[in-house]
């Protein structure tokens, strides 16, 4: 593929490289902007032009020679250079105008902050001004958008714009040519190559002096301006101790700092105070990297120009300060350098710091040594390369402190004077408070040893003058109890028929109408007959427990004559008894079939179910009596000591709750998950845990009690409900006899449609529920189900009934009496008993135990 049609091949993919921004033209590639390119659309380009055969290297050389200005094909090929090497393979390729082989790498951006930097090793973190070439945050790009130079060097490929304003107008825009020459209509070639803008804006004043006469006179008219449009490139040589040596092409404006940029900086082993700069094979500067990080002083960050050499030394002496600096690391020391220069760089002392002393860690011949350099000496001593100078810090403790605690108005920390005293402490602390316990403090004081000693004070000798007063010393601790530290919390209690029971702070002269008020007063179930006082006893031998003593109230609740003067003592126990006709409502249910479904209160103690099936309109048409089921809760409490439930206790209302053939519903599933977290237990395969059949348990609750003085006793409360068997059609014929049952709180009575279906459960083929028919028998519906498994334990089974009874199979003889079968009843088929085979050792013992019997009886025999 020709030149020209590779050019072509570019300028298409410039333009469509550059189709989403908006808001440049895009009719030529004049016009293309590289830093509003995208990074993605930088390799969209790469890519694309490599598949036309066009290396990267040729690209900008490509795109200038199609219109591009030499400073934007100056910043494109950075931009490439700068993405190609973003990944870590190697292009060995050779440069097109030196020929210099070298990397292709992706320069990163500078910053002093090393935390900021991805992909450093700890050496590379310590080493100070490493950062500033590695923190992506920075962009040492130069800056384009700046007044033209007059010391600015002229080269090939710059762009010189000409203006003649005044009594004649003229503008030229002319481009140095690879002699140094600009072409000026009617003037002729003028060398501009090598001359800054001051020399050359004289010399083409001169020659255009020919045109416009007037522009040399004392007085003109006419006036020249000469500008830089775009800027040309040049090529800069980066060697020695560099990330990225090699060859790379920059504006023109580029300075050191620039090239380093672009070269990644020093490596580990690069000076960063002597970086030289040569120029025509002669060195034209030395740049000291921390002059400019630590001073701002950018004076040698000369101006780089074409074919230029930095040359990056290895390092010669390099230190590390550990400590209480401001900036640790490793630090760069040139010879005429000390350790104050040394602080400095790591950015001074911070305030903890002990800067009387510096220990420094040294490599000898053969060996290390440590060094102990004081203040005096940090202009003497000489840092060597590999030392680590270790910064102590100061003692952490006080030279003048005396502390105050307790029973004084502001205690803290003060500071110790000669002379002063535990009065004069005291007085510090604007005195003590009224609870102060007087007749004796501790003094704590720390002595030589470090050991720790107590001197006791008679405070109030001390405050009188009556005793010695005692002189204090450095970190003195002066701890004056409180009179109520000194004693037993004192509370009252209060519990029964009162709105807010628990444990109330006594007070002096304290009442129990008083303690009643705080307790928010009395429940209406309140007794209007007397209130129990529990009194602890001290010093009986009698074998009393308790002082107990009544208060008498009239018919308001009202505690009644003397009584109401009563003062109660600490720990003092008041009890408000239950009024004994008092009785609170008691709900039941009825749900079902009925005419008049849902709450009931009972009436009387012996209500029952007769009654309540009374007060609902008694059953409708398509109620089913026999299926009539009577649910009752229960209540059992399990005892919780430190917070943890019983864990065998939980076990046992676990094993209840599973169902035999392991059919348990999702709720069932869900109470026997948290009660396996309860007793830290794995949930298993329900399937494969067997307990009691009967019965539906429902967890509703945990809650802790509060009881007894200080301490708290948790209790678990398990709510369960279970299924009581009854014959309704019994009852109604016969109200009042046994099986009309009493009712009690909280029972639910359950009358179903008549129910057409029998359930097959456990070892059977064929799980199932089956339709009822009259007259069927159990065997019927087992053979529905497929018939018994071989682990089947036939005289064991039993039929659950939809009103909760069980019946089981009964067995004479030989004969097995199955269960009649009912509509809604449920069959239930248990599994046998897993057996263990009898191992070879259990055999030769009962083979042994058989002969030894056969000798026996022979010789009885005989």
């Amino acid at each position: 593929m020709s030149i020209n049609i590779k050019s072509f091949y570019l300028t298409i993919i410039l333009l469509l490289s550059a189709i989403s921004l908006q808001a440049q033209s895009l009719s030529d590639i004049r016009n293309v902007k590289v830093d509003e390119l995208s990074d993605k659309q930088i390799k969209t380009l790469v890519l694309k032009a490599e598949e036309q055969g066009i290396s990267k290297s040729q690209i900008p050389a490509l795109a200038q020679e199609r219109g591009m200005s030499a400073m934007e094909a100056s910043k494109l090929a950075t931009r490439i250079n700068q993405l190609s090497s973003a990944t870590p393979e190697v292009d060995q390729e050779s440069d097109i105008d030196t020929g210099v082989q070298r990397e292709v790498y992706a320069p990163v951006s500078g910053g002093m902050n090393v935390e900021d930097s991805a992909g450093l090793d700890e050496t590379e973190k310590k080493i100070f001004g490493y950062g500033l070439f590695h923190n992506k945050k920075l962009n040492f790009s130069p800056s384009l958008n700046i007044p033209t130079p007059q010391s600015y060097v002229i080269g090939t490929g710059d762009q010189l714009l000409i203006d003649v304003y005044g009594n004649s107008q003229q503008s030229y825009d002319l481009t140095v040519n690879p002699e140094g020459r600009i072409y000026i209509p009617n003037v002729g070639p003028i060398q501009v190559g090598g001359a800054s803008i001051a020399a050359t804006t004289a010399r083409i004043k001169e020659q255009l002096s020919r045109i416009y006469a007037d522009l040399n006179s004392s007085n003109p008219n006419t006036f020249i301006q000469i500008r830089l449009g775009n800027i040309r490139s040049i090529q800069v040589s980066m060697a020695g101790e560099l990330s990225n040596p090699g060859t790379y092409t920059l504006p023109s404006f580029a300075s050191v700092f620039n090239a380093l940029y672009a070269a990644g900086g020093p490596n580990k082993e690069g000076s960063f105070r002597s970086i030289k700069v040569f120029r025509d094979s002669r060195q034209v500067a030395e740049v000291d990297v921390y002059e400019f990080l630590v001073k701002g002083n950018q004076q040698q960050n000369i101006r780089l120009q074409d074919n230029d050499m930095i040359i990056v030394p290895a390092v010669q002496t390099r230190a590390e300060v550990q400590g209480p600096v401001r900036r640790p690391g490793l630090f760069e020391i040139l010879p005429q350098e000390d350790i104050q220069d040394l602080i400095r760089y790591a950015g001074g002392f911070k305030s903890e710091a002990y800067t009387q002393r510096i220990g420094v860690r040294r490599l000898s011949d053969d060996a290390r040594k440590v060094a102990d350099v004081s203040q005096e000496q940090f202009e003497s001593f000489k840092v060597q390369d590999g030392d680590v100078f270790l910064v102590g810090e100061k003692l952490n403790r006080f030279e003048n402190r005396v502390q105050v605690s307790g029973a004084v108005y502001h205690p803290g920390e003060f500071a110790l004077y000669d002379g002063m005293t535990v009065k004069d402490l005291i007085q510090k602390a604007d005195g003590l408070r009224g609870e102060a316990f007087l007749n004796r403090a501790t003094l704590y004081r720390t002595q030589e040893d470090m050991t720790l000693e107590i001197v006791p004070v008679d405070v109030q000798g001390v405050v009188n003058g009556t005793v010695t007063d005692i002189p204090l010393q450095r970190e003195d601790v002066l701890h004056i109890p409180s009179k109520y530290d000194l004693k037993e919390e004192f509370y009252v209690k209060i519990s029964g028929e009162i709105n807010r029971p628990g444990a109330f702070a006594f007070a002096e002269n304290m009442t129990v109408e008083d303690l009643v008020l705080k307790a928010g007063g009395f429940k209406e179930s309140a007794s209007d007959a007397y209130i129990e006082v529990a009194r602890r006893v001290k010093d009986r031998t009698d074998g009393q427990i308790a002082e107990i003593f009544t208060l008498d109230i009239d018919q308001n609740l009202e505690i009644n004559g003397e009584d109401k003067e009563v003062v109660l003592q600490p720990f003092d126990h008041v009890i408000i008894r239950r009024s004994p006709g008092f009785q609170r409502e008691q709900m039941v249910r009825i749900e079902g079939e009925v005419n008049y479904p849902g709450q009931y209160t009972i009436a009387t103690a012996t209500e029952r179910i007769s009654d309540l099936l009374k007060r609902a309109g008694g059953l409708n048409q398509f109620a089913y009596a026999k299926g009539a089921t009577l649910i009752r809760r229960t209540e059992f409490y399990t005892p919780k000591s430190d917070n943890e439930v019983k864990s065998q206790e939980l076990r046992e209302v676990k094993n209840n709750l599973i169902k035999e053939d392991g059919k348990n519903t999702e709720a069932e599933n869900n109470i026997l998950s948290r009660i396996d977290e309860k007793i830290g237990e794995k949930g298993g395969d329900l399937a494969n845990q067997k307990g009691l059949a009967s019965g539906e348990f429902k967890i509703n609750r945990v809650k802790d009690v509060a009881a007894s003085d200080s301490s708290r006793v948790a209790e678990v409360e398990f709510r369960t409900q279970e299924l009581i068997g009854i014959d309704l059609d019994y009852i109604m014929e016969h109200p009042e006899s046994d099986q009309d049952l009493i009712l009690m709180e909280g029972d639910v009575l359950s009358i179903p449609k008549e129910l057409q279906t029998v359930r097959m459960r456990g070892e059977v083929l064929f799980p199932t529920s089956a339709r009822y028919e009259n007259g069927k028998g159990f065997k019927n519906y087992i053979s529905r189900a497929g018939g018994f498994t071989d682990q089947a334990r036939k005289g064991k089974a039993y039929v659950v009934y939809a009103n909760g009874d069980v019946q089981r199979t009964k067995k004479f003889l030989f004969f097995k009496n199955y269960p009649g079968i009912e509509p809604g009843a449920e069959i239930i088929i248990p599994q046998k008993p897993e057996r263990q085979p009898m191992s070879a050792t259990n055999w030769i013992g009962l083979a042994s135990s058989l002969a030894t019997l056969g000798i026996l009886i022979d010789r009885l025999a005989q």
